[in-house]
């Protein structure tokens, strides 16, 4: 069975309450955690955006948990500044801090000011944030002029193994790139039969035998209408397929764009029940696809009922 994680939602929930839920779910029998890394949220709904990495040091210090967290270098944050990042969290923590890299998305990137690139273009910076990162936690003075610009950088505080650098990937396109330069892959929940070509892709592009996660959005509560009107309320923002999540800038934006989804169209993105039984099954079949590590983000406020249900009546059965 792979290891069940809990993924800690930044545009949610805030950092204060945030902390105590994962401390929860250490306690509960998860295996694991992960977050996201926004400057805003998808929509004024969920009305938060904490700072990730001053957040990680802290759920790294009050738990035994290994943590992924998702981050786009090349324009909000310069390569060298979230490898120094990076570095530190894993000398601190040995063996207990990832990294998932991916090209990013202008409601957090487009603060700059600078243009938003195509995404051809943004993979491109992509892989070469990639390789000035690994080239700095090799202890190298990295100088580079390209979709990037470094100048004589060094990092002078180094862990004994750098952090892995995992690749996120929605696409089978994207995931075969991935497994060119990365670590290990994650991706989110989609139809079993494009899970399969994603994973299919990224090992033969040179990830055969690299770890591969999914993120898994999902809703419970104590009946199927609640937890239905919970996941329409929080995540109705978030169930556009690319480019439009790319490309919009606001979360005004994403909540305009939202005006027109249903409730009933929440279950093609969301996970919705209350019965555990039927998360079992579901999460089951997602474990045997070949999955190293399930990431579970119930998309409610309040994550405790959740924790609580899922530690006592979910990670048992799979288990």
């Amino acid at each position: 069975m792979p290891l069940i994680g809990f993924h800690a939602s930044h545009e949610q929930i805030d950092p204060g309450s945030l902390l105590k839920a994962v401390c929860l779910a250490e306690q509960a029998g998860f295996d694991a955690a992960m977050c996201s890394d926004h400057f805003a949220p998808w929509s004024a709904r969920q009305g938060q955006s904490g700072f990730a990495w001053a957040w990680l040091g802290a759920a790294l210090q009050a738990t035994s948990f290994g943590f992924g967290v998702v981050n786009a270098p090349g324009q909000r944050y310069h390569p060298a500044i979230i490898a120094q990042a990076g570095a530190t969290l894993a000398q601190m923590f040995p063996g207990r801090f990832w990294l998932a890299l991916g090209s990013g998305e202008a409601a957090n990137e487009h603060i700059t000011g600078d243009p938003w690139p195509i995404k051809p273009v943004r993979n491109a910076r992509l892989g070469e944030c990639v390789d000035v990162m690994r080239r700095l936690f090799a202890g190298e003075t990295v100088t580079h002029d390209g979709l990037v610009a470094v100048d004589r950088a060094k990092l002078w505080t180094l862990p004994e193994r750098p952090p892995e650098l995992i690749g996120a990937a929605v696409s089978a396109e994207t995931a075969r790139w991935v497994g060119s330069w990365a670590d290990g892959l994650i991706t989110i929940n989609q139809p079993h039969d494009t899970l399969r070509r994603v994973i299919e892709a990224f090992r033969t592009g040179g990830g055969e035998g690299k770890p591969i996660y999914i993120q898994i959005h999902l809703a419970y509560a104590h009946d199927d209408e609640t937890a239905l009107a919970i996941a329409f309320e929080q995540w109705r923002t978030n169930v556009f397929s690319p480019p439009l999540c790319w490309d919009l800038e606001l979360a005004e934006h994403f909540d305009e764009a939202s005006k027109f989804v249903r409730k009933e169209d929440m279950h093609g993105s969301v996970l919705i029940s209350s019965e555990p039984g039927r998360f079992v099954e579901w999460l089951g079949e997602l474990a045997d696809l070949g999955f190293d590590g399930l990431y579970l983000h119930h998309v409610g406020l309040e994550q405790r009922p959740f924790i609580e249900t899922f530690g006592e009546r979910v990670l048992p059965e799979l288990r």
